[in-house]
């Protein structure tokens, strides 16, 4: 595989490449844009955080602290697969209009600059924080008033009235993640060692690999993924996605956004709470809070969830999980009963 310099050169000549090995280019391309003033330049650069989709920098000069990201062709912690720069223009889109939402916009961190051409934004550094990927590996759960105000902004996201021809439907992106949820954790033959990952699971994973009218549903759970609806999503509402500042949750990388259906959203929410093991009396405290939509479908909800805690277990997107194997077991089956049999062993409380 060529460096990803030639790689990106090759697909997209003459464009600028963000290497953060190259502060002096930088400085150049950051002079060039009017993005710091001619006396700025680089002083340092480093990493905010482990990026999955985007290639991210966090840029500090004479002047300022900031965030740059690029959209690359390729699925940065995976660069063999192929993804769409266009979600540049999708992240770029979803914060211009959070930006216009009084009870949003202090959720997420302000747009600076968005350069289509070469597929890059700069945002307002929110300051040294975290993610809440440890999660899934630490004794301290998120607490019920972080997880309140995390389902709060979905609640507001969820009420934007956006019109089809004012967000873009961002299908070749929803194709990648369609791939990845609802089709390659289903595939005996993906090439992918789930042993690797924990002695045991490709074992656990066969019966539901072998299972056609579970298949069946989340085929059918794709499609409705890929059509166009009417409520705006983030599209990857899961710890990754959110920040831990000094002044509460925060929420980043909407690169999925697209007009579809709330219950996505939240059934990835719930999905990953399962997973981190949050108590279900947090997760219903929680889930008290969201005003649902006019067009809201608990069965839909509980199905994404089941799709969700399915991939990520059996799915090439692995999370740092601290279960044991049969703790996986038992998430499987409750996932599988939720795309199944929705309404046996209901979570969701007052949203059903």
């Amino acid at each position: 595989m060529s460096d990803p310099k030639s790689r990106f050169r090759q697909q997209y000549p003459g464009r600028f490449f963000l290497d953060g090995n190259q502060p002096d280019e930088l400085t150049y391309f950051l002079q060039d844009q009017g993005w710091v003033e001619p006396y700025e330049s680089v002083l340092s650069v480093s990493k905010p955080g482990e990026g999955n989709m985007n290639y991210v920098l966090r840029v500090k000069t004479e002047a300022q602290t900031f965030i740059i990201k690029q959209a690359r062709p390729w699925v940065e912690k995976y660069p063999q697969i192929p993804a769409p720069v266009e979600r540049a223009a999708v992240e770029a889109r979803f914060y211009q209009l959070v930006a216009g939402v009084p009870e949003l916009r202090p959720y997420v961190p302000a747009l600076m600059a968005y350069q289509p051409d070469n597929f890059i934004l700069v945002m307002q550094d929110l300051g040294v924080a975290s993610d809440y990927t440890h999660l899934y590996k630490s004794a301290e759960p998120v607490t019920p008033s972080e997880l309140v105000e995390l389902v709060r902004f979905l609640s507001h996201l969820h009420s934007i009235k956006v019109s089809p021809d004012s967000f873009p439907d961002n299908l070749d992106l929803r194709r990648l993640n369609y791939e990845h949820i609802f089709r390659y954790p289903y595939q005996s033959d993906n090439g992918f060692d789930l042993d690797q990952v924990q002695e045991g699971l490709s074992t656990l994973a066969t019966p539901y690999r072998q299972d056609e009218v579970l298949k069946v549903r989340v085929e059918e759970l794709g499609e409705l993924y890929l059509s166009t609806g009417a409520t705006l999503v983030h599209g990857d509402y899961y710890p990754g996605s959110w920040l831990n500042t000094p002044s509460g949750p925060r929420v980043i990388d909407p690169e999925f956004a697209h007009l579809g259906r709330a219950e996505f959203d939240l059934g990835v929410l719930v999905a990953h709470l399962l997973m981190a093991r949050t108590p279900e009396t947090t997760i219903r405290i929680a889930l008290d809070v969201y005003q649902r939509p006019t067009y809201f479908d608990p069965v839909l909800l509980a199905n994404f969830c089941g799709a969700e805690v399915l991939r990520r277990i059996l799915g090439l997107a692995q999370l740092p999980l601290d279960l044991t194997l049969d703790e996986k077991a038992e998430l499987l089956a409750l996932a599988r009963e939720q795309l199944l049999n929705p309404e046996q062993g209901n979570i969701f409380g007052d949203l059903w």
